[in-house]
């Protein structure tokens, strides 16, 4: 399976030199853009993102996708600001020679999804006319506490916006309690790109291959190029202290961010 990989690798450093540094090291050519130098992406400067270009540039890597919070709100907070900062966005994937941007369809009230469905694709379909013809895919993630969260009402998202993509998180469906292989039957012609975030039956995620995604089942029925890791593994500051028993029992807490990162990396590949 010849896979391209592209990381968030602001979980192995907050810098961006040392994103750039963690990624050559493991062998990654791809950035999904989501936190630089204590800021999110969505509120960096142009000039910031024109700095960002360059160092990647030299560096020999690039940028996959903007990792953007665009439509990580309530559905009843206020949309026209959120619109705006989605407007800069689409300038700043420009910049920074991306074609794609991670979205969300927004937090709902538990329970009140069919209540607020119309608001929902109301703003989706906002979003959706700003892009146009902008070049940009735009790619739905299914994340726990909003409309897709779950796979029926992500597929429903799609068939309304064919252009619409989507960003399959088999983690983000285990803690929402939907299994992975019925999610991907139903969203697999929608698929953009997949997030490699591995999960057990208690939502706390693991190396890829860990838990219960069912990730060997999506990486051989995956027809795409690119995977995204997206670490998400737990950081224990005192663990060099620990006990070895103590360690052994906390097999998936690490010393560093960046450790962590390697174990991701390194577990991914193993898969592969």
């Amino acid at each position: 399976m010849g896979f391209q990989l592209a990381a968030f690798a602001d979980e192995a450093d907050g810098k961006i030199l040392g994103q750039i540094q963690a990624m050559k090291d493991n062998g990654i050519g791809y950035l999904e853009i989501r936190g630089v130098d204590g800021q999110n992406i969505s509120n960096i400067s142009v000039d910031k993102a024109k700095e960002v270009r360059k160092q990647l540039d030299d560096a020999g890597l690039a940028v996959w996708s903007l990792g953007s919070p665009y439509g990580k709100i309530g559905i009843t907070d206020d949309f026209e600001p959120h619109l705006d900062l989605f407007k800069r966005g689409l300038e700043l994937a420009e910049v920074l020679g991306t074609k794609h941007i991670r979205m969300f369809s927004f937090y709902i009230p538990q329970g009140e999804e069919e209540k607020y469905a119309d608001e929902v694709m109301k703003r989706l379909d906002r979003f959706v006319s700003c892009a146009k013809d902008s070049g940009i895919i735009l790619c739905h993630e299914n994340e726990k506490g909003i409309y897709g969260d779950m796979a029926v009402r992500c597929a429903e998202i799609h068939r309304n916006f064919p252009q619409l993509r989507a960003v399959f998180d088999p983690a983000n469906f285990i803690q929402c309690g939907q299994d992975t292989v019925e999610a991907w039957k139903l969203l697999e012609p929608y698929v953009e790109y997949m997030h490699i975030k591995d999960a057990l039956a208690d939502g706390s995620v693991v190396p890829a291959g860990k838990g219960i995604g069912n990730l060997p089942y999506l990486l051989q029925n995956y027809k795409g190029s690119v995977l995204t890791l997206e670490p998400h593994l737990s950081v224990f500051d005192g663990f060099a202290s620990l006990e070895a028993e103590a360690k052994t029992k906390m097999q998936y807490v690490y010393p560093s961010s960046r450790a962590a990162f390697d174990a991701a990396v390194k577990a991914l590949k193993e898969l592969i």
